[in-house]
């Protein structure tokens, strides 16, 4: 691990935080200035950089926007005098990981240090991983899966069928097939069945001769004569035309096709990949696809995973589509906080990757800052995002297993927030979720609203007394304001265990 860097002018303020550190067995290297350390950044750089925003010379401002030009994703921490909230805001704005006001806390100060080293081993590991994995990013063990699936097909030329979700990534996956193939010196074209109308799709495939239909003004080359001696990756296969299916099934079986108006057979050599987000067996069923061509596709199958089955690659995702989205503008790479993350981690995304990437483009466009929030998020996902998210944490607190960060970053232990959080922060939280759920509900057209809520309210609150109370429903009804009486039938009404008599 590289070392953290301190930049101050002030001597004392690099000894306390020198010393601080190496108690912590993190190293440092320190510097009076912010020139040298602009010069030092020439052949090396720092784990995370710790930075006074007034010296002598150059400023901390300066050294920020130098940081970043040559390492976007190093987390910068400024200090800056209470007197210096306007450039504590600059700070914010030219991309810093975070702002450190003085005098500070010197425990407060390594715990910011510890973070924003944290974020930088992470950001690491994520472009580390981006860089060995270029063609599809996942470490969840549904997609490790996939990955040795591809490995072992590698020198196969046999037939597959990929399964899964719109945007899981199927084309991704067919790509991939092809370029560890023996046929990867040759073309890889792609036909999207469903977006081609039927009456063109069967020129799409197969080409036709001139003269073949009205507007045949010259002869065409079909997809499985484009691909030749490649791959041929059919996708919505389940959309395609019954009457189609049997040509493609000829194809499939002797290698042999015609033209649309020719007479001439012509010899395919193509390996052809297909792939569906429908049900094929069900629609065999339906009669609306051929069994036999069902058989000749399901050769091999390989199913994608939704990305809500693989919740812990979106990190990883998001990290990657908004840094490629950041070069195809131009612009800064934007970061999501942690409790965006969490936000975003905890969403069942229905249209999968895409949707992510999606949201990914829209952030980097209209999200204002570099640290992204989230009520920076789009409007429109935050009532159904936040609602789910409220969802997941009641859950646990009727539970009682609420031992992770909370959807809005602030540490829950037991069901219960930290008090290291100021109270007005906490009821500013504990509304706006509420809100977010009151409002999903509405959308969803339920009935009996207030209803429902006051008896998840209840139901929590008390649940919360009981445990402060270690079950006695005495102490619980004093410390809630209510009578022994209301917290007996209320518990009955509830379904709640776990109280006692006092």
């Amino acid at each position: 691990m590289k070392p953290i860097w301190i930049v101050d002018d002030d001597d004392s303020i690099r000894w306390v935080l020198e010393k601080a550190l190496a108690r912590e067995n993190l190293s440092t290297k320190s510097f009076t200035n912010a020139r040298d350390a602009m010069q030092a950044l020439q052949s090396e750089s720092p784990q995370v950089l710790v930075s006074d925003i007034r010296m002598h010379g150059a400023s901390g401002l300066e050294l920020l926007q130098t940081v970043k030009a040559k390492h976007p994703g190093l987390p910068v921490i400024i200090m800056t005098a209470f007197s210096d909230l306007d450039s504590a805001v600059a700070a914010f704005q030219g991309g810093a990981f975070e702002y450190l006001a003085k005098p500070f806390d010197l425990d407060k100060a390594v715990e910011l240090i510890r973070r924003a080293l944290d974020e930088s081993l992470r950001e690491a590991s994520v472009e580390q991983t981006i860089s060995e994995t270029p063609e599809i990013l996942g470490q969840a063990p549904a997609m490790q899966d996939v990955f040795r699936a591809i490995g072992r097909l590698s020198q196969s030329h046999v037939t597959v069928l990929i399964t899964g979700e719109s945007g899981s990534g199927k084309e991704l996956v067919a790509r991939a097939l092809h370029k560890h193939s023996p046929r990867a010196g040759q073309p890889f074209i792609a036909l999207n069945t469903a977006a081609i109308p039927k009456d063109l799709l069967e020129s799409e495939l197969f080409g036709h001769e001139r003269g073949a239909f009205t507007g045949a003004q010259t002869t065409r080359r079909g997809r499985f004569e484009q691909a030749e001696g490649g791959t041929l990756f059919l996708d919505e296969i389940g959309d395609m035309p019954f009457d189609l299916q049997t040509r493609l099934l000829r194809v499939l079986s002797d290698g042999h096709f015609y033209r649309v108006g020719g007479h001439q057979p012509m010899k395919a050599n193509v390996r052809v990949i297909a792939a569906t987000h429908q049900n094929l067996e069900l629609r065999v069923r339906d009669g609306l696809f051929r069994e036999d061509l069902y058989h000749r596709l399901n050769v091999i199958r390989l199913r994608l995973p939704s990305l809500r089955e693989r919740r812990e690659d979106i990190p990883l995702l998001a990290k990657f589509f908004l840094a490629q989205s950041a070069k195809q503008l131009g612009v800064d790479v934007k970061r999501l906080s942690e409790p965006a993350l969490q936000l975003l981690s905890g969403m069942d995304f229905p249209g999968n990757v895409r949707q992510l990437e999606n949201l990914c483009n829209w952030i980097t466009v209209m999200a204002p800052g570099q640290t992204v929030e989230i009520l920076d998020l789009p409007q429109d996902l935050l009532p159904v995002a936040t609602a789910t998210s409220l969802a997941s944490e009641f859950k646990k607190v009727d539970a009682g297993k609420s031992d992770v960060p909370h959807a809005t970053g602030y540490p829950v232990s037991n069901g219960i927030a930290s008090h290291d959080v100021p109270q007005h922060q906490h009821q500013a939280d504990w509304r706006n979720l509420l809100e977010a759920e009151a409002m999903a509900m509405l959308v969803d057209g339920q009935s009996d609203v207030i209803v429902k809520l006051e008896r998840s309210f209840e139901s929590i609150v008390i649940k919360a007394a009981l445990k402060f109370t270690h079950g006695r429903k005495n102490d619980a009804a004093i410390r809630l304001g209510i009578g022994r009486n209301t917290i007996t039938r209320k518990i009955q009404e509830l379904g709640i265990d776990g109280a006692k008599d006092d």
